[in-house]
């Protein structure tokens, strides 16, 4: 199942990669990490019985993954009949259909032989042939498009299946500063320990680094030698391999994929996350033993990095090591998003009388050092200017096509959109964004409904109907510290190996 082999660190992976010559990429929307309900026609013993033998396999799995210099030679064997099963029951039902059309409700008709016969496929290596991934545009807070690859639904099943068996092997590798797409570990858990760092580290300046096309320049060649230091099962590699190689298409046309992993399948984030572990996180880590003086603390959800330093020179040695680093990989840092701001508690005081601190943006937030009524050093967060905009403008095209819909349809219709709003950006020191925000969607509201008739009068009445309908602006989450205390109280298991001392992201 398994072999020891030399752990690879930073010096092993800045070599060539194990594999150079690859021969054979595929939404944040279109599949969520969480499960979904299961098939109703489906007996609950089966489910259960299913859950149970994958959970087993799964622990088996990570036990051996804690054991320093393991390499899986044999893995496939764990993409079960069952594992399939949970994968696809995983699925979200309404999810938009790949290239073939196949629907969620189509699969689950005739489900169990439908699972052996790809089951089959799967494991005789050639017959299951990935199709290409359908090209689908999301808009953008800023007016562009982001592509997202949607993969055909049997595509999802077998990636699904193979994400939990190397998220079993990976999440005992992952550095604790690392959040993005990760079990247990969501944004706001990266924005309470980046909060947390500036607030109790020494952090004067911050590095706001930003990777250029980051999902679109994966290297293959690359990230294949990365997985091989861990998995040394080839038919997984294969399958990897395959679904690098899927292409995409749009317009009727298909596109050969060179490089990158397409965003929106299920194995990308955990692709991404690998890519980053070793071109960049055991890198910084190292870095931040053996070249920083002062402090320093990291944090990385994905490909959004924010560090931060006690010293400016510190930080300028980072970003251009860092820079070089990266290049190494294939990787660009983007020359206008990157830069080292003077941040935190004696910011203000170092700009002198330059102005008011500079501020930085991170997960949709806006990052801003201010003071408390006592004048004490206080990190507010504010939406984005650009997200609260472009959600605004969202909802006004969409109310314009809900013009003759029911009153009672559309309130129900922006409550749940502003309760979306508020369960994300509902943190503390941001409750003006919401208040203004709850009270643009009145008026657009009152807006598109005086549009439905040139008689209609929008009274204080019908505007107090109106917000009535919506959650009330208040702020839902606790204190960064406060709630960044309670998942880390004092210790913190750090990438499966010894307890180290506190640090904001567990680095």
């Amino acid at each position: 199942m398994m072999h020891g082999h030399e752990k690879s660190g930073p010096a092993v992976v800045a070599g060539k990669p194990v594999n150079a010559a690859v021969e054979e990429a595929a939404t944040e929307s279109v599949e969520p990490r969480a499960g979904a309900k299961g098939n109703a026609r489906e007996p609950d013993t089966t489910r259960v019985q299913n859950r149970t033998s994958v959970a087993q396999g799964l622990d088996r799995i990570r036990q051996a993954a804690k054991r320093e210099g393991v390499r899986f030679t044999s893995l496939l064997h764990h993409v079960s009949p069952a594992s399939l099963s949970e994968a696809f029951h995983a699925l979200k039902r309404d999810a938009a259909a790949g290239v073939d059309g196949v629907t969620w409700e189509d699969y689950a008709r005739g489900l169990e032989p439908r699972l052996d016969d790809l089951h089959t496929r799967v494991h005789k290596g050639g017959p299951y042939h990935p199709l290409p991934a359908r090209r689908v545009y999301i808009p953008k807070p800023d007016g562009r498009q982001r592509p997202l690859a949607v993969a055909a639904l049997e595509d999802k099943i077998v990636q699904r299946a193979v994400l939990e068996v190397l998220s079993a092997i990976y999440e005992e590798d992952f550095l604790g500063f690392s959040y993005g797409f990760r079990p247990g570990r969501s944004q706001h858990d990266a924005l309470d320990a980046l909060c947390t760092a500036i607030d109790r580290r020494k952090v004067n300046f911050i590095v706001d680094a930003d990777i250029r096309s980051f999902f679109d320049t994966v290297n293959h060649d690359w990230l294949i030698g990365f997985l091989e230091h861990r998995i040394g099962d080839v038919r997984i590699i294969r399958l990897i391999r395959k679904w690098l190689k899927a292409g995409v298409m749009e317009n009727g046309l298909v596109g050969a994929s060179e490089m990158g992993t397409g965003q929106g399948s299920v194995i990308s984030p955990l692709l991404a996350n690998v890519y980053l572990h070793y071109a960049l996180d055991l890198w910084a880590e190292q870095w931040r033993k053996t070249e920083a003086e002062g402090d320093m603390v990291i944090v990385r959800y994905a490909d959004d990095l924010v560090i931060g330093f006690e010293h400016e020179a510190e930080a300028r040695r980072f970003l251009d090591a860092m820079r070089t680093r990266l290049e190494t990989f294939a990787l660009t840092l983007h020359p206008e998003k990157t830069r080292i701001i003077a941040f935190g508690r004696h910011a203000a005081e170092q700009r002198g009388e330059k102005g008011k601190p500079d501020t930085f943006d991170f997960l949709g937030f806006t990052f801003m050092a201010a003071k408390s009524r006592k004048g004490n050093f206080l990190l507010k967060r504010k939406s984005r200017r650009d997200r609260v905009r472009g959600k605004l403008r969202q909802i006004k095209d969409t109310l314009r096509q809900k013009t003759h819909q029911p009153f009672d349809e559309t309130g129900r219709w922006l409550a749940s959109v502003v309760r979306g709003f508020f369960n994300y950006h509902a943190v503390p020191t941001n409750s003006r964004t919401l208040a203004a925000f709850h009270y643009r969607v009145v008026m657009l509201w009152a807006a598109a409904y005086k549009r439905t008739s040139q008689r209609a009068h929008i009274t204080p009445q019908l505007l107090d109907r109106m917000r009535s309908y919506l959650p009330p602006p208040r702020i839902l989450h606790p204190w960064p510290q406060q709630r960044f205390a309670v998942k880390h109280p004092r210790w913190e298991p750090y990438a499966g190996k010894p307890h180290v001392r506190f640090c904001a992201g567990g680095a």
